[in-house]
């Protein structure tokens, strides 16, 4: 079963016995079907079908032609001169006591991170992409206060209805623990009978009718009846597609058993870290402690009494809990009935620190009190939800944390749910339920921010101080007055717009942020937009507000982005609210110097002693002043009681395809040269170790133990067994076996020059190496050329090149099999995180593929026909992100939470993660360059407060194997008025929720149905404001200013590759599409959708900016429209990862000459993607203008120079969304179809 190469014995003898790894890890069931189901989710389930195909795109108005010719300028991304060459700076180091050092090395240590009981979401549901959590179904038919959130299946369309617009209901969440009597207690039982009932069929926003099984599918409607689905659900019809789960058992499998967690902002002790530069030491070592997240459920009753510190450590599962499919990509389902793999942790709990410091009568404001017992579970130490709700009643007490077993021996048992009748949520979750966030896409009261970063201002001393004579945030809120707008001249942001009259609705600027309304302190105060933004800077009151509002309510996050200014603190003492685990902020309110005020639960907690000291000013007595409460980013860096066991070393191992496909594309001479370059700048310290596999029809392992002469190969063909030959050497230190290390590097692009081995056997190959990873964790990057073809994982090919092109149904969006899901559920309870590079030239079924990194937390990386001379430029994008890839910050073994203020809820994640429990994400690896979303409803009415808080918080370990907590805190106003609802909508937030929710609708129904809950949203909102706010003619479209980019950016996303139909698109692509929009962060989704189209053949210094001594002309954007060309000039298009410039045919031969190097058009090369270095001031003013853009992101964008009247300017002139093509609308048209619809 094994053989040695290259001279060197494995280990002296010919045979080598077959080491095993630990036992294997829990296995959870995953179905191997990928299709909506409504089985009992613990047992796998079958294929599935989708539901049934929607109406075909409406007809193309083909009276429409030009429509305007004036200027019409496109958004840009947020791009200013702060961001460029951004160099991490040297971060402020706050320590305790007034000559303690910057860093202490006993704080060096690991957070907290894991689940409570319920630790591991189930996942018999094999998509990569869950579900909407709310259908785009419209509830409107329904009453309002329907509790129940819809999973995003297909049903018929209905009349749009205008007069449903303010009376939809939006997806709703049904938690277990509420409380006796709730007003919503029937809508479970009325709602659980079989029974159809129209609905309209698109909405992001879940139904609230569902059907517990399948029903005989009614026929369709007439075409002249048939309703465009909606994103947010207002519709008065419905039907039930056959083999689909009902809605309502969808919304409470999904949601039940959350409301206690997401609901109470559930505390964990996660930490926000970023690696940004930042100065750390080794930590100190500290003993092992096994981790194991206990799997099993308890059960929560409805709340009697208020118990502050009672842990959450259960939670009940109804029944219906059993049915629901689990946790699918980039979206949390509250299901845990199953447990995932063991996890290994850096990381305690605190959450039974803080019940037995407060029944010793000990402060515990300091989360690292070396008295407390060692927790033992992420969701522990972190804190679960608000006491109140978790209370014990007399009958059902909370049972006491379960023992953790040992997670080498103990596989984390499955949670018993108990068959408990569902309690439906308090409230009906509005339509802004279910959508994405979306970066804002305007600034509504101050100019552009010139910084990427929001600086956080010591100097500020801030609103939180004393009783009378210091006013805390309450009662600054209060005199806020409701931030009523109607007292003040009407702000531009609710300045009506007619759509189809206005010609300049796109700036010429890159469109910011808007800027919350609130007082000039808060807002200094205030968390930066681009890590922290809501899709509503005024948050309604109440949730029929927001369903009359039709609009997204979600939350976009940026946690681990590089920053510039952090300030890291270190103490010994980490300040966070003794309810709900809150960490201290500049919202929180100062009753005296002894107390402040929870800004998220309202607790009065004690102001520890050490929190006294102010590090910045040297003085005594002021908390208000110090370094936490003046900064809403912040790091801490954690104690050793934060860890389970001592932070993991830095671990990388590669795993190589050397098939004969994969040696013909050339990709090993880049990578291995790559490595050579970076092997010292890889992130680690002393302890960092490194491993290479490669694979084609068999698996080689490299032994590069220090002391031998040369790197020994070991091959294992048993594919079907997979074993590790030499454990113990296969994973090096890398310092120590640096020599052999390289040598191997340099033999390896020519060890395989003269295979002829086509097969690949990937899943084999990733068995080995999770086996090899599971004692440590760490990263695991896997190239990959071709579709896998041999042993567990092989897939064949799906794709029909001749559906391409289809404008009707799009197949096989999700993945083949559920191998490599469960895989990376594996892998992530082992703290491994898998990367995928998929270079390949033919189809390699990434829908498939991408699971193993969309449920690691890991990332994927897409080059199409890759080869190393044949497409050069992929070649080199290959190489510079490889230089990215390989150096960029790391953080290991981490989890997230965020939590917000009592009132408010979270239902719904999407990014790459594993929901380790109702509201902690597990993030085997966090790098700078990950996304998330995260949809909110609004669970109790907010009149008692003027304010809300969002708090994200970050716990990892850093590369130098410090544990650290990065903490992001956002601050809000509730308004009472729908006017100024509307005037706070940031709409590239918006839009960026809704690309989420669109991408789970097409992957659990269909891409038609996405497509149409897309117009939807547009349509819903719209009619909305005209027939609420807006008193002007309704036989114009309009929209108030916030909301004029809404539409362009809808269509913008209808013609992106992920949810195109008409244009020929491989499947691979389309799915990569799909893999970005769930995983990257606003400010890099939004070039992707709507990308900027600049002129550059007359750039000026006029408006430039200054950046590194270097003068970046600064022109203004055009819209998207060949109306916008000209023949004689030179456009630039930025789509994000793809740079064209479009030369026009009468092109300024100066230009073409001091540019592109060449004397006129007739002699620009076909295929040409480099700007020479000239020495002419139009060559260093576009080379200037280019290399800040491409600073600006993280991967390096591709550059094509494409000739007017030349074949390859088709992919061009395929981003010109505002013109009609074959098979999709204008804008003009598309705005008249929205018209068109709202007048129905």
């Amino acid at each position: 079963r094994l053989r040695q190469e290259n001279g060197v014995n494995p280990g002296g003898s010919g045979a080598c016995s077959e080491p095993r790894s630990r036992p294997a890890q829990n296995q959870m069931q995953v179905p191997s079907g990928y299709g909506l189901h409504h089985q009992n989710y613990i047992a796998p389930s079958g294929h599935y079908s989708q539901g049934p195909g929607k109406m075909t795109s409406l007809p193309l108005d083909t009276q429409c032609g030009d429509y305007y010719s004036a200027l019409y300028t496109v958004p840009t991304q947020n791009v200013t001169v702060n961001t460029v060459n951004q160099q991490p700076g040297a971060q402020q180091m706050y320590s305790r006591g007034p000559p303690a050092p910057h860093i202490v090395g006993s704080t060096l240590g690991s957070f907290q991170g894991a689940a409570s009981s319920a630790s591991h979401l189930h996942t018999s549901a094999s998509q990569p992409y869950s579900s909407f959590v709310n259908h785009y179904n419209s509830p409107a038919m329904y009453s309002a206060n329907s509790s129940v959130a819809s999973q995003g299946f297909p049903s018929t369309c209905g009349h749009y209805a205008m007069s449903t617009v303010s009376n939809a209901a939006y997806p709703s969440v049904s938690y277990p623990s509420l409380p006796a009597g709730d007003t919503y207690g029937q809508m479970f039982t009325s709602q659980s009978a079989p029974t159809i009932r129209p609905v309209k069929d698109n909405s992001f926003s879940g139904q609230n009718t569902a059907i517990s099984h399948p029903l005989p599918l009614p026929p369709p409607p007439s075409q002249q009846h048939q309703q465009q689905q909606s994103l947010s659900g207002y519709s008065t019809l419905t039907w039930s597609a056959p083999g689909l789960p009902s809605t309502q058992d969808n919304l409470i499998r999904n949601h039940t058993g959350s409301l206690v967690v997401a609901n109470n902002n559930p505390t964990i002790t996660d930490s926000l870290s970023c690696p940004v530069m930042q100065n750390v030491q080794p930590p100190k070592s500290s003993p092992v402690v096994s981790t194991v997240l206990s799997g099993s459920s308890s059960t929560r009753t409805p709340p009697t009494a208020n118990h502050p510190v009672e842990p959450v450590t259960s939670v009940t599962q109804p029944s219906e809990l059993l049915q629901q499919k689990g946790m699918q990509y980039g979206e949390y389902v509250n299901n845990q009935a199953s447990s995932a793999p063991t996890p290994l942790s850096s990381t305690s709990d605190d959450e039974e620190e803080e019940e037995e410091d407060e029944e010793a009568g000990v402060d515990s404001s300091s989360t690292t009190s070396s008295a407390s017992p060692m927790p033992n579970s992420y969701d522990a130490l972190e804190g679960g939800s608000y006491p109140d709700m978790l209370s014990s009643s007399a009958s059902s007490p909370a049972p006491d944390p379960a023992p953790e077993p040992d997670p080498a021996s103990a596989p984390a048992p499955a949670s018993a749910a108990a068959p408990v009748i569902p309690q439906p949520s308090k409230m009906a979750k509005p339509f802004g339920y279910g959508y994405p966030t979306l970066q804002p896409g305007y600034q509504n009261a101050t100019a552009p921010l010139t910084s990427g970063v929001q600086p956080s201002n010591p100097v500020y001393s801030g609103f939180q101080q004393y009783p009378q004579q210091y006013p805390g945030v309450n009662q600054l809120s209060s005199s806020l007055g409701g931030l009523s707008l109607q007292s003040s001249p009407q702000p531009e942001s609710l300045r009506p717009v007619n759509l189809t009259q206005e010609r300049n609705i796109l700036p010429m600027t890159p469109v910011w942020a808007p800027v919350p309304n609130l007082n000039a302190d808060l807002k200094k105060l205030n968390c930066s937009p681009d890590s922290f933004r809501c899709t509503l800077t005024n948050i309604p009151q109440t949730q029929a507000l927001l369903n009359k509002a039709k609009l997204p309510l979600g939350l976009l996050l940026h946690p681990f982005r590089d920053l510039t200014q952090l300030p890291v603190i270190t103490s010994n003492t980490i300040v966070r609210c003794r309810s709900c685990r809150t960490y201290i902020n500049p919202f929180v309110s100062f009753i005296d110097q002894r107390r402040w005020k929870c800004n998220l639960c309202y607790r009065v907690n004690d102001v520890p002693e050490e929190f006294m000291y102010n590090p910045l000013t040297r003085s005594y007595g002021e908390p208000h002043k110090r370094p936490e409460v003046q900064n809403s980013t912040v790091e801490f860096i954690a104690s050793s009681d934060y860890m389970l066991r001592p932070p993991q070393p830095a671990v990388y191992l590669f795993v190589l395809d050397v098939s004969h496909n994969a040696v013909e594309a050339g990709y090993l001479t880049i990578l291995c040269q790559s490595l050579l370059e970076n092997l010292d700048k890889l992130p680690g310290d002393s302890r960092t170790r490194i491993g290479f596999m490669t694979f084609d029809s068999t698996i080689h392992f490299y032994n590069l133990q220090e002391g031998l002469s040369q790197p020994q190969m070991l091959i294992v063909s048993d594919i079907d067994d997979v074993f590790l030959p030499t454990p113990d050497s296969l994973l090096v230190n890398l310092y120590e076996s640096k020599e052999l290390i390289k040598d191997l590097l340099n033999a390896l692009p020519n060890m395989f020059t003269n295979t002829r081995e086509t097969h690949s056997a990937l899943g084999p190959a990733l068995q080995a190496a999770f086996k090899l990873m599971s004692p440590t964790g760490g990263r695991v990057s896997v190239f990959q050329t071709q579709l896998p073809s041999l042993g567990a994982g092989l897939l064949q090919s799906r794709e029909d090149p001749n559906q391409r092109s289809s404008t009707k149904v799009v197949q096989h969006l999700g993945p083949a099999t559920d191998f490599y899901k469960k895989l990376a559920l594996d892998c992530s309870g082992q703290q491994t995180a898998v990367d995928l590079f998929l270079l390949s030239s033919q189809y390699s079924d990434l829908a498939s593929l991408a699971c193993m990194s969309k449920y690691s937390a890991g990332c994927i990386y897409y080059y199409p026909s890759f080869h190393y001379t044949h497409n050069p430029s992929q070649a080199e994008k290959l190489q510079k992100d490889l230089k990215r890839y390989l150096t960029r910050k790391i953080g290991f073994e981490a989890v997230m939470r965020i939590r917000c203020t009592k009132g408010l809820s979270m239902h719904t994640f999407h990014g790459n993660f594993f929901v380790r429990s109702t509201d902690l994400l597990s993030l085997a690896n966090i790098n700078p360059d990950a996304g998330f979303a995260v949809q909110l409803s609004i669970e109790e009415s907010l009149t008692d407060t003027s304010l809300v808080c969002f708090q994200t918080a970050l716990l990892y370990t850093s590369s130098k194997g410090e544990r650290r907590i990065r903490v992001h805190t956002l601050c809000l106003p509730v308004v009472s008025s729908l006017a100024d609802v509307y005037a706070g909508v940031d709409v590239q937030a918006a839009i960026c929720l809704l690309a989420n929710m669109a991408v789970d609708r097409s992957i659990s129904s269909s891409l038609s149905d996405a497509r149409d809950a897309l117009v939807n949203a547009v349509v819903d909102s719209l009619s909305a404001y005209g027939s609420t706010v807006s008193n002007l003619q309704h036989s114009a479209l309009m929209a108030p200013s916030s909301l004029k980019l809404f539409p362009l950016y809808v269509l913008a996303l209808l013609k992106q590759k992920a949810f195109r139909t008409g244009t020929s698109t491989r499947l691979d692509d389309r799915v990569y599409a799909m893999c970005q929009i769930k995983s990257q962060p606003l400010v890099h989704l939004m070039r992707m959708i709507h990308p900027n189209l600049y002129r550059i053949d007359r750039l000026t210094d006029e408006g430039a900016i200054h950046v590194n001594d270097r003068v970046v002309p600064q022109p203004p954007l055009q819209k998207l429209s060949a109306e916008k060309l000209t023949r004689e000039g030179a456009f630039l298009m930025d789509c994000g990862s793809v740079f064209y410039i479009w030369v026009g045919k009468g092109c300024d031969n100066n230009f073409i000459e001091d540019v592109l190097g060449y004397p006129n058009f007739a002699s620009i090369p076909q295929k040409m993607t480099h700007l020479p270095e000239l020495d002419t001031l139009s060559s260093e003013r576009a080379r200037s203008f280019i290399t800040w853009l491409r600073d600006s992101r993280p991967l390096s964008p591709i550059l094509h120079i494409v000739k007017d009247e030349s074949p390859a300017k088709a992919e061009f002139f395929q981003h010109l969304i505002e013109d009609r093509t074959e098979a999709a609308f204008s804008y003009y048209e598309f705005l008249l179809h929205v018209q068109q619809q709202i007048c129905k």
